[in-house]
């Protein structure tokens, strides 16, 4: 395959992730990397350093659209930065000397998970009342809809900041944004409304990345020939997403979603455990 081709293909899977990455608050990783390892044969850290710089650019393509249209909670992203952050900087670390083919069936393993996970009801009520932890940090607000705006408060904020904390982890260690327990966090735990739970998961899937990626950039797990088209792709298919959320059926979009990402992880989890990394 000439390396035109390989980067034509690449720029177009990565449009795909980021399309599918903004629609679902996941990142663009839990495409991106199985398309590398299983359809390229690119090692697994290669892929984890393109997918990281890839997630980093669909939180930023897709997040600045929806802090415009003021659903994303930025107080309580940059709170819950904090524990996801310090995780997945522990997660990259472990990456490093932990086998591919581990990683491998991990990943695939996560990506079950993220496709039950999408598959639940959501929680579209707002919470009239919240914890006072909640009250204190100012991390209650409102967001838009067509019939005015909706004022809602948070639950159970210490739990949150545990499963982000593990959310960091499963980033720096996979290279994905680990957006399915983000929202699980956001959603089941602390009772966020899912519009804002999906689209503060974008806003802080970037920086969680950026944490993660300097590990693997001093490791020289970035290849510019990789990361580069990917970053393109993205960033195209993240600002298509952003539009189209207002208009797709989410529930349509969740359907396929999952099917597409069962079949992937199913993929992932048979060559992990046949070291075909």
């Amino acid at each position: 395959m000439s390396i035109l081709t390989f980067t034509l293909i690449l720029i177009l899977g990565a449009y795909l992730a980021g399309l599918v990455g903004s629609l679902t608050g996941l990142g663009g990783g839990v495409v991106v990397i199985p398309l590398l390892t299983l359809v390229f044969h690119v090692d697994i850290r290669y892929a984890i350093g393109a997918a990281l710089l890839a997630s980093i650019a669909n939180s930023s393509g897709a997040a600045s659209a929806y802090i415009k249209e003021g659903i994303t909670n930025i107080r309580l992203g940059m709170f819950l930065e904090i524990a996801t952050t310090v995780g997945a900087v522990i997660g990259a670390l472990i990456a490093v000397y932990t086998p591919t083919n581990t990683i491998a069936i991990l990943f695939g393993a996560v990506l079950l998970f993220s496709a039950a996970m999408t598959l639940r009801k959501k929680n579209q009520e707002a919470l009239t009342e919240g914890s006072n932890l909640s009250a204190v940090l100012k991390l209650n607000s409102s967001y838009p809809t067509p019939a005015g705006k909706v004022d809602y408060k948070l639950k159970n904020v210490g739990a949150g900041f545990s499963i982000m904390t593990v959310a960091g982890v499963m980033s720096g260690l996979l290279g994905i944004g680990s957006g399915a327990l983000k929202v699980l966090a956001m959603d089941t735990a602390m009772k966020i409304p899912f519009k804002v739970s999906t689209t503060t998961s974008n806003f802080m899937i970037g920086v969680t990345a950026a944490a993660s990626a300097v590990v693997y950039l001093q490791r020289g797990y970035m290849d510019p020939g990789i990361a580069f088209p990917v970053v393109l792709g993205v960033l195209g298919g993240a600002f298509t997403g952003a539009k189209l959320l207002t208009k797709i059926n989410p529930a349509t979009l969740r359907i396929i979603f999952c099917i597409a990402i069962t079949f992937v992880a199913l993929e992932m989890i048979y060559n992990g455990y046949h070291h075909k990394f």
